[in-house]
């Protein structure tokens, strides 16, 4: 049970059982024989959770779970919530129940705190560097397999926004579509015949001659792949609005205020969810 307000994605309360479950048996397959050895009889108590680093929390629903599936009774009192920026040294939450339980779930529920307040962090970090401009942050398909779930609630606890969730759910033609179509308009007209009509068409362009041809074939949104700053700013005003613009490649913390004056609707960064540290905090 979690005492305190906590924002969670409603798909991570359907399916996050399953996800925690299965972390959980892939520490302990056979049970935890330290805590075993040292405590073969329940023993309540509590232990404090502290933040040894500054930055965004995110994931205290997850990390609260992971507790109360190895028991109901445990409880977890949180004095922060999802979202909110906290300081090193500060007091974050209160876990009591069976020490056995504590001792068990504890490293399950790190780990997914952690790497979910990392990814907040680094975000609230890029959410920085474009502000006053109008471009939105996204994060794209490159997580950790298993944690799509988690890790793309943490870019939205950091204040960025969320692209497709995967390849079933959004038409966005890349380089290798492209030349198995043929081409830009070729692969345009494709997707066009078969995609349900509520989809938008979104293609990936690496020159000023693909982004001419894709606006041509009616493309919903052009993803400015690789180029560098003059190449966008050309590009963007070609387009002219008769398109969504999308920045993309090696975007990360160091580099994403070059990008801030460009114009372009949104900015993608894989650097969200794959190079983000974990942020230090402790049980």
């Amino acid at each position: 049970m979690l005492e305190g307000e906590v924002m969670t994605d409603p798909m991570i309360q359907l399916q996050m059982d399953d996800h925690i479950r299965m972390a959980l048996k892939e520490d302990m397959p056979f049970g935890d024989v330290s805590t075993a050895a040292v405590m073969p009889e329940k023993r309540m108590g509590h232990v404090q959770l502290i933040a040894k680093a500054d930055g965004v929390i995110a994931g205290l629903a997850v990390f609260s779970r992971v507790f109360s599936l190895l028991d109901p009774a445990t409880s977890v009192i949180a004095e922060v919530a999802d979202g909110d920026h906290v300081a090193s040294g500060q007091h974050l939450a209160t876990v009591e129940g069976d020490v056995r339980v504590l001792l068990e779930g504890e490293r399950t529920a790190l780990n997914y705190l952690q790497r979910m307040s990392g990814i907040a962090t680094y975000t609230a970090g890029v959410v920085a560097a474009l502000a006053g401009s109008s471009t939105t942050l996204v994060c794209t398909r490159k997580i950790t397999p298993g944690m799509r779930l988690f890790e793309r609630e943490a870019v939205r606890l950091g204040g960025g926004s969320l692209h497709r969730f995967g390849l079933s759910d959004g038409v966005l033609l890349k380089d290798n579509h492209i030349d198995a179509a043929g081409g830009v308009a070729l692969a345009i007209d494709a997707a066009r015949a078969s995609a349900p009509f509520v989809d938008k068409i979104e293609v990936e362009c690496e020159t000023l001659e693909m982004v001419q041809e894709a606006v041509e074939a009616g493309a919903d949104i052009i993803m400015l792949d690789n180029m560098n700053h003059d190449q966008m700013l050309q590009a963007v005003t070609y387009i002219a609005g008769r398109a969504q613009t999308e920045a993309s490649g090696n975007v990360d913390a160091a580099n994403a205020a070059a990008y801030a004056d460009l114009g372009v609707d949104f900015v993608s960064c894989g650097a969200l969810t794959h190079s983000a540290p974990i942020l230090d905090l402790s049980l």
